[in-house]
């Protein structure tokens, strides 16, 4: 997707597409850094919007490793159906609060890793609420939560759910962003 359909979608749906453009390549790479990729075979990407982040987990991961990866957005959904093929990726235009769901529908067992690009700022409480406790609820007892925000406005409620809560912050993405790597 170009820049100028991203800005499209983030004037058009504001509450749901969180950045006017698509996060850098150097934001992906500080998300993905704490994750052992060996040892994953079951990951979820929550709003992967133009698919950044989706091509740089693909790139790591093991080969019989699934990636169930949720995007609302039908435009960014179509564009990632074209975009991407690979056979470990399964490509929800469904809500995130529905993971469980998913996952038992593809007949995967708990993720070892959730890595969000939702702006959970924007969400009224209850679906920041849902989002996140779905996310804990489907995580492996080891597994992590990455989520990046613009601000640390959600931190409070993500420290609500999680135990363990890293917070790096990175000037190599416009805007610029905290991420937040949080174990069960």
């Amino acid at each position: 997707m170009k820049k100028g359909s991203f800005l499209k979608q983030f004037w058009k749906e504001r509450r749901m597409v969180g950045a006017m453009s698509p996060s850098s390549k150097y934001l992906a790479n500080v998300m993905l850094k704490s994750i052992d990729f060996s040892k994953c075979k079951t990951l979820v990407e929550l709003g992967p919007g133009n698919g950044v982040f989706t091509e740089k987990i693909l790139e790591r991961m093991l080969p019989d490793a699934k990636l169930l990866a949720f995007e609302l957005n039908e435009g960014f959904y179509r564009d990632l159906q074209h975009k991407i093929k690979d056979d470990r990726l399964i490509l929800v235009n469904d809500s995130a609060e529905l993971i469980g769901t998913y996952l038992k529908k593809h007949g995967l067992d708990k993720a070892d890793v959730v890595i969000s690009s939702l702006p959970l700022a924007n969400f009224p409480s209850s679906l920041r609420s849902s989002v996140l406790n779905e996310s804990y609820e489907n995580l492996t007892p080891v597994g992590k939560y990455i989520q990046f925000q613009y601000s640390l406005q959600s931190k409070k409620y993500i420290k609500k759910i999680f135990k363990q809560v890293d917070i790096k912050f990175t000037l190599a993405n416009f805007p610029p962003a905290f991420v937040y790597s949080c174990v069960k």
